[in-house]
């Protein structure tokens, strides 16, 4: 019984090892006929390196995007946290967000110096590389 398990867990890994092996160890292609068993063999291994490669770069980039959207949403956190405590939403409407650091102040305030603290409470803000502010003042957004 044992056996039988084994084979068929061996005879498959075995297969596809042959499987993945077989183009590392055809010949080069300029000797080979084009068409020829070797030259497709050979093909083949090329073929998935560079799949692999492409898969490689594509889960390095998901990364990268991944870290930076998770950055940019704790950087967005704090800002609107910051604005809170520094009673710059009272009586105003600021939203924020975030891309690559970038921080968008969006909305209405009081008046130009609750704008302006918006501004450098953002900008003091850590993990911030720049603002642009896009607020407006109450009594013009009516």
């Amino acid at each position: 019984m044992k056996t039988s398990v084994g084979l068929k867990i061996i005879v498959p890994m075995l297969v596809l090892g042959m499987a993945v092996a077989a183009p590392l160890f055809a010949e080069d292609n300029d000797s080979a006929a084009p068409g020829s068993a070797r030259s497709t063999m050979h093909q083949a291994g090329e073929s998935m390196e560079n799949a692999a490669s492409a898969t490689g770069h594509a889960v390095t980039n998901a990364y990268h995007g991944t870290v930076t959207a998770m950055t940019d949403t704790k950087i967005t956190g704090k800002v609107k946290y910051a604005l809170h405590e520094g009673k710059v939403t009272k009586g105003g409407d600021i939203d924020v967000d975030t891309v690559d650091g970038i921080v968008t102040l969006h909305g209405s305030v009081r008046s130009a110096s609750a704008s302006a603290k918006a501004t450098r409470i953002a900008r003091n803000t850590e993990g911030v590389k720049g603002v642009t502010n896009n607020l407006t003042m109450a009594s013009a957004a009516h």
